[in-house]
Order: C-alpha cells, then structure tokens, then sequence
C-alpha cells in the first residue's frame, strides 16, 4: 500500500497490476522441450515462452509439448530416448561440419558498374552453391549470413546444424564476364 495517495487511486493501480499480471498469464505458456534447442533449453525442460512462438514454432515443428501432467508424464518415459535421438542428429551434425567447416566457395555474378550484385546471395541459393560442390545437404534454415551479401568479395557465413554443431565457411564473390 502507498499512503500518500487516496484510496480511489490504489484501488485503480492495484486493477491495473492484476490486469497486468493475467496479462502476462494469457501470454505466457508452459512446454515441455523434446529436443535441445540453443538459447531455450534442454530435452525434458518446462520453460514458459509466448502463445504464439509455442503454437506456431515450437509445437508446429514437434520441438516441444504442452506442458499438461500427462504429457509430463510421457516425456520422463522417452527422455532417454529422445536423448538418442539428439544424439543421433548431433552426430549426423558433425559429419556435414567435416566435410563442410572452412571451406571456400567460389560464385560468379553480374554487378553493376560499382561493384554492386544485381540482388543478393540468400540462404537457399547458398544451399544449393555446397549441394553442387560437396553433394552435402544443409537446409536453407540453417545459413547465417554474418552480413548481407550485396558486392563483390569474401563473405564468412555460419551453419548452425546444431545446437551445441556450428560449421563456418566462406564465399568469394566474382564478377561474371558478359560476352558482347
């Protein structure tokens, strides 16, 4: 309680606190992770995240669970399973980051008359430049351009194939000679 103000002006702040916390409540969600996910949690972790990111992400994918006390109940009877399942990903995991961690890849582009690319390099085109040379499949969503590529030169570019697997490889970027 704050005495300093009326009683009309508590009873409003102490409505507008409630409200604020079932708020927070209606936002928040409560699951169960199935997989180990970087920067969220482990497998068999209850964790709270928004509605929206548990129902259209986490629970779309099969990453996660509500956390109801059947579902509990189940994920402590598979925990050892999934285990080897993470396992079993993060040693597929490692195999690409072999054979595709530190390599160079070399593209070829038109630029405009200062450098520039006419668009830019993405993810998916990028996943098809290491299908080509490695015969090595990384899903697009795993590409992280450290920065944009818009011009000519070297780009380092992160694959996350893991939560605990990161591959780094670069990209040199060429002019493509017209033939006029």
């Amino acid at each position: 309680r704050i005495t300093n103000i009326s009683q009309k002006k508590q009873r409003e702040l102490s409505l507008s606190i409630k409200r604020a916390r079932n708020l927070a409540l209606i936002w928040a969600m409560k699951v169960i992770l199935l997989e180990n996910l970087k920067k969220i949690g482990s497998i068999g972790e209850i964790i709270d995240v928004k509605r929206g990111f548990a129902r259209n992400y986490l629970i779309a994918n099969q990453k996660a669970l509500y956390a109801s006390k059947e579902n509990i109940k189940q994920v402590e009877k598979i925990k050892v399973e999934l285990g080897k399942k993470d396992l079993e990903k993060k040693k597929v995991a490692k195999q690409i980051m072999e054979k595709v961690n530190d390599k160079i890849f070399i593209v070829k582009k038109l630029v405009t008359e200062n450098k520039e690319l006419y668009g830019s390099i993405k993810p998916t085109e990028i996943s098809k430049i290491i299908l080509d040379n490695l015969k090595v499949e990384v899903k697009p969503s795993l590409i992280q351009p450290i920065k944009e590529i818009k011009t000519l030169g070297t780009f380092k570019i992160k694959i996350d194939l893991h939560s605990e697997v990161q591959a780094e490889i670069k990209l040199k970027v060429d002019t493509l000679e017209q033939t006029k």
